[in-house]
């Protein structure tokens, strides 16, 4: 019996979390420290509260991965030019070549995915992979809409 697509997709997140354990196997990032490093790189310095938001995760938790990743050098905290009760938290040189590594590393296996395909479909492969995601973000967004809220009889 030929796989659903949904079995191929499940196939291929299996994969990269597979791949991505292996390349961060003994540095002490976790894919929600990975997350984290990620948001602040593309947001630039945040409080806390910002990056909980963006990770999508409670302060509690946001607290023990900036805790984590300031005890392996990863971030660092510094006062809030303007907000005396806030800290900002941002990348240190560490995380700035960790993730410009990353990134060299997702453009390599970008290419290498791509030239996979033959060239005559890149561009139709391209074009349903962005549907999928966009119809599946929609989809998820949704549920979380009509889901009862957390303690809610």
């Amino acid at each position: 019996m030929k796989p659903l697509l949904v079995d191929r997709l499940l196939q291929i997140a299996d994969l990269f979390q597979k791949d991505m354990a292996r390349a961060f196997d003994g540095t002490g990032l976790t894919p929600a420290r990975l997350h984290l490093l990620w948001a602040l790189q593309h947001a630039g310095p945040s409080t806390q509260q910002a990056l909980a938001r963006l990770c999508g995760v409670s302060p509690r938790n946001i607290t023990g991965l900036v805790d984590a990743l300031e005890a392996s050098g990863h971030v660092r905290r510094s006062p809030h030019p303007s907000d005396r009760r806030a800290v900002l938290v941002e990348l240190t040189g560490t995380a700035t070549e960790t993730m410009a590594q990353m990134q060299q590393e997702h453009a390599d296996l970008d290419a290498t995915l791509i030239a996979a395909v033959a060239p005559e479909d890149r561009a139709a492969v391209e074009r349903g992979v962005t549907a999928i995601a966009l119809h599946l973000e929609a989809l998820v967004a949704d549920a979380a809409a009509s889901a009862p809220a957390k303690g809610a009889p």
